[in-house]
């Protein structure tokens, strides 16, 4: 009989940018690498090549990319990219000539077909195992869950259809079954995302699928039914308002789902809606804004917007603050418009001035600063349930039903003996600023 021969197993550095949804795909790809033995290296230096995901949605996000993959080409010299700025293939080469292989984004089994071409697995059954929720990127009590790729949508401002394609919704089963090996591993916390995670099923017409043996339709209501009885915090990002939107809001309502609901409204007013080729005009946003806190009056509500979008006008950007003011949005980012090449937005005229872009953007900031000031005082004096993320010698961070990690607001709390990572504790709130919670375990 032979003896066994193990050999050494490679490593793979891997960096991912951009959005939770790269992040997903990251997570997706270390999966099925660590599956076939490869072990993931914590720095240049350990790894025999290293992956790139990139971003290129905006100017800033494919500099950053460009950046990363010189320096890992620097650090290391065997680089393999994926990603969004994937799709430039020609400028990365350009570049970087250095560069093994270049991928757009979901090309999960090209960049694994890459990696066999400069390193042969070393799997070993008997030791290489990976959990059952696959390999995650995030911190063990919180994870991405993705339904759906690509968008129906062509925003002007906007180039991920170009990237990732039209609208391809995940099995429901497929989805659900991964819900479950996270909800199974201890996650506490899953964020759904997509582009476009209202439209889920649009693409396949809401065909009915199967799950633990029942029929169910490939539908965002039915989904979140679903997810509903896993017993964990399940938190809905990317959210158009369509109107089928408001039958989740009674989830809400129960608690079957946080509520908590991420808008990308991205402006006001209606003829600048119109110039982004946007989904939604103001009127109706405002109004179905008002029967959601009608049926759950503490949903918290997220949104992004973008200001000096080419023809906007003063008095179309103050449409927009007199929006912020109405609808007293909860959370709020915002986005000086940034040309971005192949976006059809920039050959529209009236592109706005730097300097003027600058000074609406911090009028948009100073006006939601104090909405989000009084909106959070109202937590003041309450007790929330919070999600701890953190815990220090002097005090616990945590996150309440109406932040999600990363983007939003955080709970600081006094420190509490015997309270651990991924705890779910009763806070009463004490103190609040425009953005963060203080208070006390109850």
């Amino acid at each position: 009989m032979s003896e066994y021969k193990k050999t050494r197993p490679h490593s793979i550095g891997f960096i991912s940018l951009g959005c939770p949804k790269a992040l997903y795909d990251s997570e997706r790809i270390l999966t099925q690498l660590r599956a076939e033995g490869y072990q993931i290296a914590g720095d240049y230096q350990q790894a025999d090549l290293v992956i790139v995901n990139t971003c290129g949605f905006i100017d800033d996000a494919k500099a950053e990319s460009l950046q990363a993959i010189g320096e890992a080409i620097n650090e290391n010299g065997k680089v393999i990219v994926t990603g969004c700025l994937g799709v430039k293939e020609n400028e990365i080469r350009a570049l970087h000539p250095q560069v093994l292989s270049v991928t757009g984004p979901q090309a999960y089994q090209q960049v694994v077909d890459a990696v066999h071409q400069q390193l042969q697995p070393a799997h070993d059954p008997f030791v290489d195992l990976v959990p059952a929720q696959g390999i995650k990127l995030t911190p063990k009590h919180y994870a991405y869950l993705k339904i759906s790729e690509g968008c129906n949508h062509h925003c002007s401002f906007c180039i991920i259809p170009s990237m990732r394609g039209d609208l391809v919704s995940r099995p429901i089963g497929e989805v659900l079954d991964e819900a479950q090996r996270l909800a199974d591993a201890g996650v506490r916390e899953i964020l759904v995302i997509s582009q476009d995670t209202s439209a889920y099923g649009v693409d396949i017409k809401y065909r009915t699928g199967f799950w633990q043996g029942r029929p169910i339709k490939t539908k965002m209501q039915d989904l979140c039914e679903a997810l509903g009885n896993l017993g964990i915090w399940i938190r809905l990002h990317y959210v158009y308002p369509y109107p089928h939107i408001d039958s989740i809001i009674p989830l809400m309502a129960k608690r079957k789902i946080l509520p908590y609901l991420d808008v990308p409204f991205q402006h006001a007013d209606h003829e600048i809606l119109k110039k982004m080729r946007r989904p939604a005009a103001a009127e109706s946003n405002l109004e179905r804004i008002k029967a959601w806190r009608d049926i759950c009056p503490d949903i918290t509500i997220r949104s992004t917007f973008i200001v000096g979008f080419p023809g906007e006008t003063e008095t179309q950007f103050e449409t927009l603050l007199e929006f912020l003011q109405e609808a007293k949005l909860d959370r709020v980012g915002c986005f000086k418009y940034s040309p971005v090449e192949g976006a059809a937005a920039n050959n529209l005229p009236g592109q706005v001035d730097a300097e003027i872009k600058q000074q609406r953007w911090e009028r948009f900031m100073q006006t939601q600063a104090g909405i989000s000031a009084e909106r959070l005082q109202l937590k003041v004096g309450k007790q929330i349930p919070v999600l701890i993320d953190q815990v220090d010698a002097s005090q616990l961070v945590g996150r309440s039903y109406a932040d999600a990690p990363e983007i939003d607001g955080n709970v600081y709390i006094k420190y509490y003996p015997d309270v651990n990572v991924g705890d779910v504790v009763n806070v009463f709130i004490e103190q609040a600023d425009e953005y963060d919670l203080w208070g006390q375990i109850v």
